[in-house]
């Protein structure tokens, strides 16, 4: 069984962006050293364009084969020109608002997402799926969710868009997590994976 893994930013007071989603913010910490990090432990969270840029083409995924976002996260790669923001990867995307793929490469999931993504779990293979955001999906995924890493950055929003909402009017049940690592960085941000206790 696939694991999906919720790898997500988000402030110390638990907020994975502004109000409208926008968590650009974050993006002054990553310096050297945390490029460093996701380069060696999550090259396949580098959007495609950032690996070009970096000269990272050839990284070969490390820990996903796939990845699944909400309309609003997509949103972000499609207003930059990206309609494939994770090229590298099987793309998938969670709407109700969006009736055509804007790439070829990209599948669109109108229905029953919860089913979609158990039978992306069930598939053979090594590498898991990565659950890229946003806060919707998320709490619509959280009962689907086998490992969360948290990139906790130095700031406190104060509000903002929660690491999980309602998910469509959704309750989950409560969820037991085991902290697996926890490493710091010299710029103040904190990673920590957990695993779910099953």
């Amino acid at each position: 069984m696939r694991k999906l893994t919720y790898f997500v930013a988000v402030s110390i007071d638990g907020f994975i962006g502004d109000e409208s989603g926008d968590g650009t913010l974050f993006m002054s910490f990553v310096d050297e050293e945390f490029l460093g990090f996701l380069q060696e432990e999550y090259p396949e969270t580098i959007s495609t364009e950032g690996r070009r840029l970096l000269g990272l083409d050839g990284l070969a995924n490390k820990k996903y084969d796939t990845v699944i976002q909400g309309r609003g996260s997509y949103q972000v790669g499609i207003d930059a020109g990206f309609p494939s923001p994770y090229g590298h990867l099987r793309e998938y995307v969670a709407t109700r608002t969006l009736d055509e793929s804007p790439h070829p490469h990209v599948e669109l999931i109108h229905d029953d997402v919860i089913g979609k993504v158990r039978e992306l779990k069930a598939e053979d293979g090594e590498l898991g799926i990565w659950l890229c955001g946003g806060a919707q999906l998320a709490g619509l995924l959280a009962d689907e969710i086998d490992e969360l890493v948290i990139k906790t950055y130095p700031l406190m929003l104060g509000t903002g868009m929660p690491m999980f909402a309602g998910g469509a009017g959704r309750a989950y049940g409560l969820g037991r997590f085991d902290l697996a690592e926890n490493r710091t960085f010299g710029n103040g941000a904190v990673v920590r994976r957990y695993s779910r206790k099953r």
